[in-house]
């Protein structure tokens, strides 16, 4: 057992976390002179190693992750998600969502497609909600981060919440509530053609560049922020706003994190740094939850495609669950770091 538990924190630490890349990339910075101890060196050393370390994963992550998806085109998933009924459709659209796009901008036009095609409303909702929050690139990047416990859990609360949310917007029979050019829309069936091993590749190869130029300025953005929270902010500053001393740390960073756009990828560094500083796991994951899942312009996008009273269902349900989550960490903390 001890074996295992040494082999696992040397994936987690040296493969996941890039310890080693931290090590070098401090060695190098002082040889240049560059004192990483302090808040300069410290926040370029900060900058330089989450820089490198997400991009990498990311490239990585979004090879493996298209080339799955690479079996799940649009008409096949919803030949799939035709076959079931009730919860068990609801579960399934939140599975499929953890294969399709990163962020919620590039799930809701799949969701304007699935319910053209006349899927269940609450089954699109729950891909819809599980699609950007609990991808398969969240559950790497988390267990880098907070360790496999921590991004298991994160990743079955969320689908925990698409499919609850599905349900609910089911039972209220909202189907009014969609726009009438989506509900009068006609899916065509388009034959797909069977990919082989080499154009899967070549597929995968071109997600990844292509996501890769969509989300690096939010990474960049993503770790200046974090480099700044981790160097310059005070730890007293964090701990009193999102630590144990405000109850209502959880829903503060709910609501800041809701007019940002970004994804899992420029979260993490931020992550990073408020749990480093002393924020609370809950309220941490609480704000990557509400970014992810609830960002200004695909809120701007899905009220295209659904009116405000849906909308408002919509946000509502999600608000609710990132907070009962992060609520729900903060309680299971201590049992599982």
């Amino acid at each position: 057992m001890e074996t295992l538990k040494t082999v696992w924190d040397f994936f987690q630490n040296e493969i996941l976390g890039m310890t080693w890349l931290n090590r070098h990339i401090g060695s190098f910075l002082n040889s240049l002179g560059i004192d990483t101890s302090g808040k300069i060196g410290g926040s370029i050393n900060f900058f330089v190693y989450d820089m490198i370390k997400i991009m990498v994963l990311l490239g990585i992550l979004i090879f493996i992750i298209s080339y799955i998806q690479s079996y799940f085109p649009p008409e096949r998933t919803k030949k799939i998600l035709g076959r079931f009924h009730g919860i068990t459709a609801n579960i399934i659209s939140a599975l499929l969502g953890t294969v399709t796009p990163f962020c919620s901008c590039s799930s809701i036009p799949l969701f304007i497609g699935f319910t053209s095609a006349g899927l269940p409303l609450g089954v699109t909702f729950s891909f819809l909600i599980s699609s950007p929050m609990v991808d398969l690139g969240s559950l790497v990047l988390l267990m880098s981060i907070f360790g496999w416990k921590v991004a298991v859990i994160y990743v079955l609360v969320g689908l925990v919440i698409a499919v609850a949310g599905g349900m609910l917007i089911e039972k209220l029979h909202l189907e009014d509530q969609v726009e009438e050019f989506i509900r009068n829309g006609k899916a065509i069936d388009v034959p797909q053609e069977e990919l082989h091993f080499r154009e899967r590749v070549k597929y995968a190869t071109e997600q990844v560049w292509e996501t890769a130029k969509k989300v690096f300025p939010y990474v960049i953005i993503g770790v200046g922020i974090g480099a700044v929270i981790h160097n310059w902010i005070p730890e007293e500053f964090i701990v009193n706003i999102l630590g144990d001393n405000n109850p209502f740390g959880v829903i503060i960073a709910t609501i800041a994190g809701v007019p940002m756009y970004a994804d899992i990828f420029g979260t993490i560094p931020i992550a990073e740094a408020l749990l480093a500083k002393g924020a609370l796991l809950g309220v941490v994951l609480s704000f990557m939850m509400a970014v992810t899942t609830l960002s200004l312009p695909s809120m701007i996008m899905l009220r295209k495609a659904v009116k405000p009273k849906l909308l408002g269902i919509f946000i509502a349900i999600c608000v609710i669950g990132i907070v009962i989550v992060g609520y729900f960490f903060n309680l299971i903390h201590p049992l599982i770091i």
